[in-house]
């Protein structure tokens, strides 16, 4: 990680000059403002990656500082300090966006983790926004892995050629639709119609119906004439999910309309055509379902000619960090609270989970601990089973093995104790607040 520049902001001299030496005896860059006038001046000239802000100064309060920093730099992030227990001013600091309160005195060692984890936290949601706003706002382009740097590049030198048909495998979870539409979007143009069926989505006698039309009354119930995917789609492009579904007696009406772009409704003897760009997408082997006769072998050919598989997310590991830190910061976003982080043992299981359900089971799984642990920085302990289950890669830091010792100790002091936090805290030689704190940081209810 880059040098962290941490400006401080609080009225005490002595307290802020001895807070700034350890931070740089840590490896930090530090600035002071010993009000919080010269604070927001500095703050929005000098963009810190930390701000940390006392609660109570002359003239402006620490919570106006905030109210000013909120406006006029937004992005960077607050940590508010103070050596009153009130808890009145830390909730309303946490309201406004402040990513936490500490009450001084404070543990050096715990103020340095948190700025540290803080930082971190800012850089990924700053590279997760460029990523997003360079590419595109779906998840499976996401990432610097060489597989989805390739899969970007494919993308732009396919979809600026004349190819009618495109095959796309994979398996579930990884994305297939939403590469569809980005070859949709860098092809044909987001105004022209994006047409999706899932193939083994409906039954056999309705599938040649839905794609090419029919006319009134040529099926059971058909009162009006139904327009055709394939007519809805024209001048655009049609996506067939799960083609290794579709039965054999559409699949040769498809290949015709492959070759020729005409086609012949249900109950209609005329020819119509349609110019479309057919995008299909599996999860199963084509070549094993021609070697079945389940497949054609002839609309095998037809629609690899240009084939293209997506990459399961165990094979890029080195995105899933930032993958969940994306789907965090939009999680965040729609409940209007702080997202959550992941912390290196989490993340070494996470890197080490073969992931079945791919993207999909990783968004699924963030969304499930932002809604449990909001805001926190999520520890191997509040992994589902699943994933704890396996061998985590790379060893656990030194800081996460602290805090398993120090949750396994609370949780006994407090067993012992009845679960009455007085006695707890005097069991383990801290103060009542010193063990609300860490039961806070551990999330121990």
């Amino acid at each position: 990680m880059s040098e962290i520049n941490v400006l401080i902001i609080d009225d005490e001299i002595k307290l802020t000059q001895s807070l700034a030496f350890t931070l740089r005896q840590a490896g930090m860059d530090c600035m002071q403002a010993h009000n919080g006038t010269d604070g927001c001046k500095i703050a929005e000239s000098e963009k810190p990656d930390v701000i940390l802000l006392d609660i109570r100064m002359p003239g402006l309060s620490g919570i106006e500082v905030l109210e000013r920093l909120n406006n006029d730099v937004p992005d960077i992030p607050v940590i508010m300090m103070s050596a009153f227990d009130d808890t009145k001013d830390a909730v309303e600091a946490i309201k406004m966006g402040a990513v936490d309160y500490l009450s001084k005195p404070f543990d050096v060692d715990e103020l340095i983790h948190l700025i540290q984890d803080t930082s971190s936290r800012r850089q990924l949601e700053s590279e997760v926004r460029y990523l997003r706003d360079r590419y595109t706002n779906d998840a499976a382009f996401i990432g610097h892995s060489p597989l989805i740097k390739s899969l970007r590049e494919q993308i732009k030198r396919v979809a600026s050629s004349q190819i009618s048909t495109l095959l796309l495998s994979g398996e579930t979870g990884v994305g297939k639709a939403v590469v569809a539409k980005q070859f949709h979007i860098n092809g044909s143009g987001e105004d022209t119609p994006f047409v999706e069926i899932n193939c083994a989505a409906l039954p056999e006698n309705q599938i040649e119906a839905e794609l090419f039309g029919a006319e009134k009354g040529s099926l059971p119930g058909l009162v009006s004439r139904r327009r055709g995917l394939v007519e809805i789609a024209d001048g655009g492009t049609l996506f067939l999910d799960e083609i290794s579904e579709m039965p054999l007696s559409v699949q040769a009406k498809l290949l015709s309309f492959i070759e020729t772009r005409k086609y012949r409704p249900v109950g209609i003897a005329r020819e119509h055509k349609s110019n479309v760009l057919v995008i299909a997408a599996t999860n199963k082997s084509l070549a094993q379902a021609v070697e079945n006769e389940t497949f054609r072998q002839d609309l095998y050919f037809r629609l690899n000619v240009m084939p293209m598989d997506i990459p399961p997310l165990r094979a890029r590991d080195h995105d899933i960090e930032i993958l969940s830190n994306y789907f965090a910061v939009q999680f965040a976003e729609q409940s209007a609270c702080a997202p959550i982080g992941i912390g290196k043992a989490a993340l070494a299981f996470f890197k080490s989970y073969p992931w079945p359900g791919n993207v999909r089971e990783l968004k699924n799984l963030i969304e499930r601990l932002t809604i449990l642990h909001a805001g926190q920085i999520i520890s191997a302990d509040q992994l589902p089973p699943e994933i704890k289950n396996v061998e985590p890669s790379g060893p656990v830091s030194i800081e996460e093995s602290m805090h398993n010792v120090e949750r396994t100790m609370i949780q006994d002091a407090l067993l012992k104790s009845g679960g009455k936090k007085g006695m707890a805290a005097e069991r383990l030689g801290i103060s009542r607040h010193a063990l609300k704190r860490k039961m806070q940081k551990l999330d121990l209810s």
